[in-house]
């Protein structure tokens, strides 16, 4: 199992430095990463950053809390593409899922689908730890109906990560052909090999390096 394919390799700490992210991209680049995921400021520095190379270059919208409105995560998407960004992990809106306005989760979503155009892949984090099962499976379900392509468990900013229970009921909603993503808590060989088992084809990691030279870490979120 080639670990490295399977990572996002992350920093979205707001107090990361410019020479932090360069060191993020240097190695994601060393053991070939399928991505550097950062906030918004840093696309263009990735994104020059990884030129030349296979690593793609990761974009959060609307993180960590997913509140902002439809209009400003349209907008926020096509800036990042217009600066480099070849995916974008948007955060749902949380609590109009929880209120049962399908609707406004579908529409939000949809609306950073339309705005990738076909340009970059478009992950749905659905915060799993603040969801219920039956909340979990309905935001799956109205992702994939959006053309998402991928759901996501986690910011890695909330009450908890990715757990190989919920990537094993999102892989069970969502069907073999969509992609599935860990991310928050994934931080050794052994948590990375139990959320890929459980279906998931993607892991977003700030452990990264750890993770894939099988070194155990105590690192928290990320």
């Amino acid at each position: 199992m080639e670990l490295q394919k399977y990572i996002d390799h992350t920093l979205l700490k707001p107090q990361a430095t410019e020479e932090q992210i360069i060191k993020v991209c240097s190695e994601a680049k060393k053991y070939g990463f399928a991505s550097v995921c950062v906030n918004p400021y840093y696309t263009s520095l990735v994104r020059k950053e990884l030129e030349g190379t296979d690593v793609k270059t990761c974009v959060v919208i609307g993180f960590p809390l997913g509140a902002n409105t439809k209009e400003v995560k349209a907008f926020e998407t096509k800036q990042a593409i217009e600066n480099g960004a070849q995916e974008v992990d948007m955060v749902i809106n949380i609590g109009a899922l929880k209120d049962k306005k399908y609707d406004v989760v579908r529409d939000d979503i949809k609306a950073v689908v339309d705005a990738a155009k076909g340009k970059a892949l478009v992950k749905v984090i659905i915060e799993t730890c603040l969801l219920t099962d039956e909340e979990k499976i309905k935001a799956c379900e109205i992702a994939k109906e959006a053309g998402a392509d991928f759901v996501k468990t986690s910011t890695g900013f909330s009450t908890g990560g990715a757990t190989v229970e919920d990537v094993k009921l999102m892989r069970k909603t969502v069907g073999p052909d969509m992609g599935v993503k860990a991310s928050g808590g994934v931080r050794s060989k052994e948590d990375a090999e139990a959320v890929i088992n459980a279906g998931a084809n993607r892991i977003g990691a700030s452990a990264s390096v750890a993770i894939v030279e099988g070194i155990k870490t105590a690192n928290k979120g990320y």
